[in-house]
């Protein structure tokens, strides 16, 4: 479980919430990206939007459209085991169930098959990822209802620790929290065993909204093995080198449209192609990308199935 917070340990983390929101309702009024290199960069909307138009009319005409859909909406469970020297023994078996990229209101049917899938998976944590509302601006109604009929179905010991997307609004955090979850904005939160003790920094999306308090918070987490949630593989050389053991993280859909064989067409990530999907790792510190459980753009997938991961941790 979490470690207890004072009375002024939560008076400090309002203050750096209330600062954290203002400045992410100010990038998010700008509508550029504000990446880890240093420059924003302006959203191409008008070509991406007219590309997902002619994918769509395109598959429409081949009659492979909803096929696409039916794809999208067959939602896979993966487990997967991971072996860490330095994982304390008591978190030796520690399961933690990872969802991202849910995009919730993306199509009617998909929260209700994500809780279905994730009902009765035991796990002793539940990270989310980040992106969960279909379009970058506009309401997110429908995903606070999403997670109403989701949250119930995950039984997870040490509860759900939630980071945000580029696609989530500021206030989407205290939404999640409303709903049981913890959402820690560039900053960590400890879970214990006894005297044993294994820390989850959450990031605040760096594709969209990076600012330095993101690099920050890796460097100053807590000495110990150390979980790493981020939306996007952008920050993983710097998590890696602020020594992190495992970097859990989505954005990239695995491609979501991919050719035979699943090599992705398009992952958004940039220079982190390589990282666009599965297990990957840089030094000594393990990573993983997943695939989502939902749809951006369009709410199909081909040769890229969605996911919901379940890692058991081992000690070496």
């Amino acid at each position: 479980m979490s470690q207890p917070e004072t009375g002024a340990f939560n008076s400090d983390r309002t203050v750096r919430r209330q600062a954290w929101a203002a400045q992410r309702a100010a990038l998010e009024a700008s509508d550029a990206k504000h990446m880890p290199d240093g420059r924003p960069h302006s959203r191409a909307w008008g070509l991406f939007t007219l590309l997902l138009q002619g994918l769509a009319i395109l598959l429409r005409l081949l009659g492979l459209y909803e096929r696409g859909v039916r794809n999208a909406l067959d939602i896979g469970l993966v487990e997967h085991e991971l072996v860490f020297e330095g994982l304390p023994p008591a978190f030796d078996g520690y399961r933690v169930m990872h969802m991202t990229d849910l995009h919730l209101d993306g199509h009617p049917a998909l929260p209700g098959r994500i809780a279905r899938l994730v009902e009765g998976v035991a796990c002793d944590l539940c990270v989310l990822t980040g992106d969960y509302r279909f379009r970058v601006h506009g309401p997110w109604d429908r995903v606070t209802e999403a997670f109403e009929s989701i949250m119930p179905a995950i039984a997870a010991t040490d509860g759900i620790v939630a980071v945000l997307g580029n696609h989530d609004a500021a206030g989407m955090a205290d939404m999640l929290e409303s709903l049981g979850a913890r959402v820690p904005v560039n900053s960590t939160e400890t879970l214990s065993r006894g005297d044993a003790a294994i820390h989850v920094t959450g990031i605040d999306d760096p594709h969209y909204y990076f600012t330095p308090a993101a690099a920050r918070a890796l460097v100053e987490a807590p000495d110990g093995f150390r979980i790493a949630l981020v939306h996007t593989p952008e920050l993983c050389h710097q998590a890696a080198e602020a020594g992190f053991d495992l970097y859990l993280c989505g954005h990239t859909h695995g491609g979501q449209v991919c050719l035979p064989g699943g090599k992705p067409v398009i992952t958004h990530a940039g220079g982190f192609r390589r990282y666009a999907s599965g297990f990957w790792q840089v030094g000594k510190m393990k990573g993983y990308t997943g695939r989502g459980a939902g749809c951006s753009g369009l709410p199909i997938r081909f040769n890229c199935r969605g996911e919901v991961t379940v890692f058991t941790l081992r000690r070496a």
